[in-house]
């Protein structure tokens, strides 16, 4: 609220309003006061006044932490990944200062001090959940923070994603390495992931429900970003869900493997073979470089994948060097030029 006195031949104005510092000026003139005035209070009604920052005195980075931990993070499906990221974040001494003196040299200090011990990558994605928070602690909790902090910390990460797909006779020697196994799902589960580009979560997590026998497919409900898709089985995968089906309820998993029995299996298997670094995932990458290999569209292979846009997938164009040879092979070579 505005009010408006005499005092020593002038007319002061000064404003009031909840969550905002008090403002006041003087003018000679009643009329020039009341203008002032109406023009603080409107822009006050739009939320357009400077905020009081006097409240990020008594909220330390720690307590903005612990909030976007337990209210938003304890939302997501990723919870468990990023409240290990956040809950080691909060051993670091940055923790324990007040926001109101939190500045960008303060990340870019912590950068440094992190880069000692890991990757540019991995820190990035560990800072990922961190600008996030200051994005929603202004936006959402209305805090008055004016800019976030970490969106002036350079952090430059090199790209280095995996494109490593099975080499000659490694898939043989990982089924023959499967059978070995007391566990039977195991083999299941790799000519599954290597059949139809699933990722490890979504196949173990995987219904009766979400198989569609006569349509030939399965749908994933919630995918790591969010969409829902379905997925057309080949064939080999077909069979496979068929000689898995037997008596089983629509909420029982298709797959009843654990992610820690996997990873254990997966380690042995892999020394036994004699295989070297391959990870799990690459299953993923090697299934939708076959798509590829088969003729399918970059919309078609997106689908099946649940990439959302085909930047995402340029990184699998190397899968049709292959077929790209056997097309020149029928061209013209050099022993065959005509004169």
């Amino acid at each position: 609220m505005a009010s408006i006195r005499r005092h020593r031949g002038k007319y002061q104005v000064q404003i009031r309003r909840r969550g905002y510092p008090s403002i006041s000026r003087s003018f000679h003139q009643l009329k020039d006061a009341k203008e002032w005035a109406r023009q603080m209070e409107v822009q006050a009604d739009r939320q357009e006044l400077e905020p009081d920052r006097k409240v990020l005195d008594t909220i330390s980075l720690a307590d903005l932490v612990k909030r976007y931990r337990d209210e938003v993070v304890a939302k997501k499906k990723s919870k468990d990944v990023e409240a290990i990221v956040l809950n080691a974040f909060l051993r670091h001494p940055i923790c324990k200062k007040p926001l109101s003196r939190i500045i960008p040299a303060d990340f870019a200090s912590y950068r440094d001090d992190r880069l000692k011990d890991i990757t540019p990558k991995s820190l990035k994605r560990q800072l990922s959940p961190i600008h996030n928070m200051f994005e929603v602690a202004r936006d959402e909790w209305h805090l008055p923070i004016r800019e976030n902090p970490l969106d002036k910390v350079k952090l430059v990460a090199t790209d280095n994603r995996r494109e490593r797909r099975l080499r000659d006779g490694e898939y043989e020697k990982l089924i023959e390495a499967a059978r070995t196994r007391q566990n039977p799902w195991i083999e299941k589960v790799i000519i599954f992931a290597t059949e139809t580009a699933m990722r490890r979560g979504e196949i173990l997590t995987l219904q009766w429900e979400q198989v569609d026998l006569k349509r030939r497919c399965v749908t994933i409900l919630e995918s790591k970003n969010g969409y829902s898709r379905t997925i057309p089985l080949t064939p080999s995968a077909h069979a496979l869900l068929q000689c898995c089906k037997g008596d089983t309820a629509e909420n029982d998993p298709v797959f009843p493997l654990t992610a820690n029995a996997l990873k254990m299996a997966w380690g042995r298997m892999l020394a036994q073979a004699g295989i070297t670094d391959l990870h799990f995932h690459d299953l993923r990458h090697e299934a939708i470089s076959r798509y590829f290999e088969m003729g399918l569209t970059v919309p078609e292979v997106a689908s099946i994948s649940g990439h959302r846009n085909s930047a995402m997938l340029s990184r699998y164009g190397h899968a049709q060097l292959s077929r790209i040879q056997a097309l020149l092979g029928t061209q013209n070579g050099p022993d065959n030029i005509q004169t």
